[in-house]
Order: structure tokens, then C-alpha cells, then sequence
């Protein structure tokens, strides 16, 4: 997936002969608290809501004022991950997309990350999640499906989180199926450490066995 491919073209950018209460309008309207300001298709760089709020005339158009202007981009033709990277370093809620002239073509906001996450990672999809805790060493992705597929199951995502200062890794894997007992034995009989369980239709930890032995023993 590259920027190109999530622009949204519904969120006009400013110019700089726009009023701040404009800007602040816009923001509102999009539930965003930045905007690109562009002349022609020139991107001159991002103001803040936090910044606009303070003017006190609000007929001031954003072109006179002296703002903190950043300039954050993406080239259309770059990876998802760039666009996320600049989305986590600088909290913004949209980046803007260049393209290789330097001309600006669009955004890509909050929402429309938020809904390709949404995707990438089989949200939206029925199913179980299990988190395995392993060694950096053992990370074999084609095994762990070939133990999920021998219990007529498959793997919707899955994703791996690093720790500092370890070498243990934390897989997520998201399983188009909810009754997880079987998948979650052979996990262990494989020597994974299960760290977590979400939407498994058969969570008893044993205590049904015990209440039927209980009231069997006050029976005798």
C-alpha cells in the first residue's frame, strides 16, 4: 500500500488568503486540528488549531499571521509505513502527498489510516485473537499457520511487537474462528508460550469440572 492509494480529495487544504475563522471552521467540520495551506499547488506547510485558536481577530487571514508552520510530506509514491511513522512522531491528524514535482495532490487523515488499519488487520472479520509470547529465535510465521490450518482454521493477520532490552517477541495472530481450544493446545504442546486469549468461544479454565465433581462427592 503506498500514500497515493489513501489520499482523501473531500478535505479542501487552505490559502494563505483564508481567515483564521475559516481554518478553524474547516477543522471543525473534518474533526481535524491541522490543515495544509496551499497556493495553487504550492504546499507551504501545516497550521495548527492550537495555534489559530489564540488569534483574536478571527478575520485575519492565515497569510499575515506568524505561525509555527511545519512542512511534514509524503511522496505519493511512498509506503504506508512512512505516512504512519510521521503520524506517530509529529501527532498529526493528516499528512499531506506530494507528488514527485513537488506539487501537492491531497491528504491522507486520520480516518482514512485508522479505516486501512482497520482492514490490513481483519477488524471487521469474525474471529478469535491469541498472543503468543516466543524467543526471537523461533519466530516461524509458516509454522505457527501450519498449526492453526491442521485445526481447519486460517490466519486473518497477524502482526509482531518487539521489547527493549529483550529477546522476546509478542505475536498477534487473528483466527477466522472463535472455539480456539484446540488451536490453543497445540500451540502449547509446540512449546509457545499463549500470553493472552480474546473471543474464544471455550474459555473455561477447569472450574465446570469442578463444580460437577463437587456436586457429584455432595451427591454420594
Amino acid at each position: 500500500m503506498i500514500a497515493a492509494e489513501l489520499i482523501s480529495n473531500i478535505i479542501p487544504p487552505l490559502k494563505t488568503s483564508d481567515t483564521v475563522q475559516k481554518a478553524l471552521e474547516r477543522m471543525s467540520e473534518f474533526k481535524l486540528y491541522h490543515l495544509p495551506i496551499v497556493n495553487e499547488s504550492q504546499f507551504l506547510g501545516l497550521v495548527s488549531e492550537d495555534e489559530l485558536i489564540e488569534v483574536r481577530d478571527q478575520e485575519t487571514p492565515i497569510g499575515t499571521l506568524s505561525l509555527s508552520i511545519i512542512n511534514p510530506f509524503v511522496f505519493e509514491e511512498s509506503h504506508i509505513y512512512d505516512v504512519i511513522r510521521l503520524f506517530n512522531q509529529l501527532q498529526l491528524s493528516l499528512v499531506p502527498v506530494l507528488d514527485s514535482n513537488k506539487n501537492y495532490i491531497g491528504v491522507v487523515s486520520i480516518n482514512n489510516l485508522l479505516e486501512y488499519t482497520a482492514n490490513t488487520y481483519a477488524v471487521k472479520e469474525p474471529g478469535g485473537i491469541v498472543v503468543l509470547s516466543i524467543s526471537n529465535r523461533n519466530n516461524s510465521l509458516a509454522h505457527m499457520a501450519q498449526i492453526v490450518e491442521a485445526d481447519n482454521a486460517q490466519i486473518l493477520s497477524s502482526y509482531v511487537s518487539s521489547f527493549p532490552d529483550s529477546t522476546r517477541l509478542e505475536v498477534t495472530l487473528k483466527i477466522n474462528k472463535t472455539e480456539l481450544s484446540g488451536i490453543i493446545a497445540s500451540f502449547e504442546r509446540y512449546d509457545y508460550e499463549v500470553k493472552a486469549v480474546f473471543n474464544n468461544t471455550q474459555n473455561d479454565d477447569g472450574s465446570t469440572d469442578r463444580f460437577n465433581s463437587f456436586m457429584n462427592y455432595l451427591n454420594v
